[in-house]
């Protein structure tokens, strides 16, 4: 029921500047007064079936969330793309500017999730942004490959990774260690990089709401 009540209020939307055009789903519930902003990862789009989960429960506290495609379809082609995170963070910060120039978001605050590469992503580009990011979640994701910025990361981050997620947890410890601002690193037990598993996927969206909530402007 969760995705079918998120499904029924959300909108597609366009961001667009300049040669760069891409697809999103924008939704806000009423009485929001934040916003997530989902970056995927591994050539994962805004159709994520797990990142539209996710949403669904940052939904029911009354937070407002934007997925997105990071990469236009020609540049989808080149695999090596996903990879980029100069140019994966520069959509994000693209998509940032897009929300604060609409009427109807530009007062919400602001919190960036991000999965696999595009939780890399989400950390530079809070770096980049000139707007104030208020809260980081990061799933499954590779925070290692922001290590040359991850120092100055001020927003509060959270790195959630599966508790079976062998060289990919250490990855994420060695980024957790490099960061400075407020943070919390969770191995949700038996779950591997996906969170297939049952229950696991349910566990990384309540855990993520609940450091959104603890870290961003509720909504009445």
């Amino acid at each position: 029921m969760r995705l079918e009540n998120f499904r029924s209020f959300q909108q597609e939307v366009r961001i667009e500047s300049g040669t760069v055009s891409v697809g999103g789903f924008l939704a806000i519930p009423e009485g929001a007064a934040s916003i997530v902003l989902f970056a995927h990862g591994s050539g994962s789009s805004r159709f994520s079936s797990r990142n539209n989960y996710v949403a669904s429960v940052l939904h029911e506290a009354k937070i407002a969330t934007l997925l997105f495609d990071l990469l236009m379809e020609t540049e989808e082609a080149d695999r090596r793309n996903v990879f980029n995170i100069d140019l994966l963070s520069s959509r994000l910060v693209l998509a940032t500017e897009w929300v604060k120039s609409r009427k109807d978001t530009a007062m919400l605050d602001l919190g960036y999730f991000g999965a696999s590469t595009g939780s890399a992503a989400a950390l530079k580009a809070s770096v980049m942004t000139e707007h104030r990011v208020s809260a980081i979640v990061s799933r499954g994701g590779r925070p290692d490959m922001a290590l040359d910025i991850i120092e100055y990361v001020e927003a509060p981050t959270l790195l959630i990774v599966g508790g079976n997620d062998y060289g990919v947890i250490d990855l994420n410890k060695t980024a957790y260690e490099r960061l400075r601002c407020e943070k919390r690193l969770v191995l949700i037990p038996g779950a591997t990089h996906l969170f297939e598993e049952p229950g696991a996927l349910e566990k990384v969206s309540i855990i993520a709401r609940e450091w959104f909530t603890k870290y961003m402007k509720r909504g009445d």
